[in-house]
């Protein structure tokens, strides 16, 4: 349970993800917004009896976070969208009963998705102009893709928050805009990473703009009608 008690009803969201090992559960609370008086928080519980192991405070006020856990470590990071005043990336493990998150220093970008090696994650410009990679766990950024560079004018055009590695060397980036008509379009774009350039526009066969899930092993995922996932690979 979530103490103590709150009656905002709208507006936070927890979250949780198992850890690499299965053995915790990190939690992220967004108690600023609902109204407990507290900071946020970042838990980790015991994933066998729910036992909290480490508890910290966060310089955030967050409407929801999501979770990554780091494909060959014990390291998670956290993505704390604040509304209008934009997006904290923060790491973290567990050490020694202790949490310690670093965070990164910007308030702008979107953790979109891991490296599946763990070298490099990607991010999304809160405003939705760009598209970067960076080292992990540093964070400096090896190469950045503007809406121009996907052959489109950045005025009716902009990077919707989702994507992520096919391989550790390819990504995908998604575009929406709108038609003539005023109806929208999403397209999905491979990027090679290394090169940092757009290679070509990825027949994804998604639904929508958010409806693929890239599994990091050339291959990636969407819904049929029916909402079953469906694998595909280039």
């Amino acid at each position: 349970m979530f103490e103590p008690h709150s009656d905002q009803l709208h507006g936070h969201r927890p979250g949780c993800v198992l850890s690499l090992n299965g053995r915790t559960v990190w939690v992220y609370r967004p108690d600023a917004m609902a109204g407990r008086n507290l900071p946020d928080q970042w838990v980790v519980l015991d994933a066998e009896n729910g036992a909290v192991l480490a508890r910290s405070d966060l310089e955030t006020v967050g409407h929801g976070g999501q979770q990554y856990r780091h494909p060959t470590d014990e390291h998670v990071l956290l993505d704390i969208g604040e509304g209008q005043d934009g997006s904290v990336i923060y790491w973290a493990s567990l050490s020694d009963g202790r949490l310690a998150p670093v965070r990164y220093p910007w308030a702008d970008r979107v953790l979109i998705d891991l490296a599946p090696d763990g070298q490099q994650f990607m991010t999304v410009d809160h405003g939705q102009a760009d598209v970067a990679f960076h080292t992990y766990p540093s964070g400096e950024m090896t190469a950045t893709l503007q809406i121009e560079d996907f052959g489109h004018d950045p005025d009716e055009v902009f990077l919707e928050w989702s994507g992520g590695y096919l391989s550790p060397d390819v990504a995908v980036a998604t575009l929406v805009g709108e038609d003539e008509d005023g109806e929208e379009w999403f397209r999905h774009y491979r990027i090679n990473v290394a090169a940092g350039r757009v290679e070509e526009e990825l027949a994804s066969n998604a639904e929508h703009a958010y409806d693929l899930q890239p599994l990091g092993d050339g291959s990636w995922l969407t819904t049929d009608p029916s909402g079953h996932p469906v694998r595909w690979s280039a």
